[in-house]
């Protein structure tokens, strides 16, 4: 089958890093082709990029700002120097477009938005060719910025840096995942893919499900939870739910690894021996332990939804993390003689290896069973 060539504008943010690894596991299907934010400064290298693509989903924008007409202004401008693009290297790409349900609110963000979907739905229907938008209700997931991309990003941030969040206007919002709005991309791309003659077949507004609503009050609330009792006691809260589980996940992102791991554990000693409490849960999932024998390394994969814990009980280790698409490698010393553990952050490829003389022991727990069918290991070196 010939892989469908994708590239993605705005591919260094939010939603953009997100879709770029999603896809990026779909080798089998979809080639990637980078995009960097610098080529709308440069219409050969914009020419260039469009020219390798069959599918290109704009997700190149501006989402706040202190001036509104400065937002609307910059998505417009990025919309019709794209298309001139398109129409100077004669390139006919099916087009999948970023727009949001603030399309029907009465600010400029929002204007930008339908404005610009309009702009391009003019374009495909001038040049028989397809174009596909998503309209996305609220947003939330790992690594989004503070004060720019979501409320939960901000309140994940100020919970985990010292700070009191506040709820500024208490309704009822509609939510997606990242993960779950990359199947959505990822569904537009591949299901597009039949010859078309009708213009009708070929312009498509898609509204995207929110999978979650929820008051913003709710939300504080379990992440205050989050904070409280995993802080101070390491607990990990119940992830039977899936957006609970997704909430975490995401809570976990914001922390300070350099400074909060490894988090060390009381140890009880007496005349029997001593006692450990390695892990205390809300939740089921996967218990299991290891021996690794010296200079072996175990691990250099990733999750795109398990949380996971590594705690070394005896032995020495050296386990390392590394954010997927980035090159900074967080270590950690452990040494059983002080029980501690570190997590394990989806999407971040990470390994434990014993740098000790003796046998090293670790317990594992993941929070969910292995399900050879559903998969959620891919490997890939620290």
């Amino acid at each position: 089958m010939k892989k469908i060539k994708v590239g993605i504008t705005g591919q260094s943010g939010f939603m953009g890093t997100h879709l770029y690894n999603y896809l990026s596991l779909k080798e089998d299907e979809i080639e990637l082709i980078p995009f960097k934010d610098e080529s709308f400064d440069s219409v050969s290298n914009l020419q260039k990029f469009v020219k390798q693509c069959d599918t290109i989903v704009h997700l190149a924008a501006m989402n706040r700002h202190g001036d509104p007409q400065v937002i609307y202004d910059t998505n417009i401008r990025l919309i019709k120097t794209f298309l001139s693009v398109l129409d100077a290297s004669d390139s006919k790409p099916h087009i999948i477009f970023s727009s949001s349900t603030q399309e029907e609110q009465d600010n400029l963000y929002g204007k930008s938005k339908r404005d610009g979907r309009k702009l391009f739905e003019a374009w495909a229907e001038k040049n028989n060719t397809k174009f596909t938008a998503l309209i996305i209700p609220n947003v939330f997931g790992p690594f989004g910025n503070p004060y720019y991309n979501s409320f939960i990003a901000t309140f994940c941030h100020q919970l985990t840096h010292g700070e009191q969040p506040e709820v500024q206007v208490d309704g009822e919002v509609k939510l997606i995942y990242i993960n779950e709005l990359a199947e959505v991309f990822y569904k537009a791309i591949t299901n597009h893919q039949s010859p078309v003659t009708s213009y009708q077949s070929l312009i498509t507004n898609y509204q995207v499900s929110f999978t979650k609503e929820i008051k913003v009050s709710r939300v504080l609330a379990l992440l205050k939870e989050y904070k409280d009792n995993y802080f101070e006691k390491g607990i990990i809260p119940n992830l039977d739910n899936p957006f609970e589980r997704n909430l975490f996940n995401t809570f976990l992102c914001y922390i300070d690894y350099k400074s909060f791991f490894p988090f060390h554990l009381t140890k009880h000693s007496d005349d029997r021996g001593s006692f450990v409490e390695t892990i205390k849960l809300h939740s089921g999932g996967q218990v299991s332990f290891s021996t690794t024998v010296p200079g072996i390394t175990r691990g250099n994969h990733y999750h795109t939804r398990k949380a996971e814990r590594f705690a070394v009980i005896k032995g020495k280790a050296r386990i390392e993390l590394r954010r997927i698409g980035t090159d900074e490698i967080l270590s950690f010393d452990l040494d059983g003689e002080n029980p501690s553990f570190v997590d394990m952050p989806i999407w971040y490829t990470h390994n434990i290896t014993n740098i000790g003389d003796e046998e090293l022991y670790t317990f594992f727990w993941i929070s969910e069973h292995y399900n050879p069918q559903d998969p959620d290991t891919f490997y890939e070196k620290v």
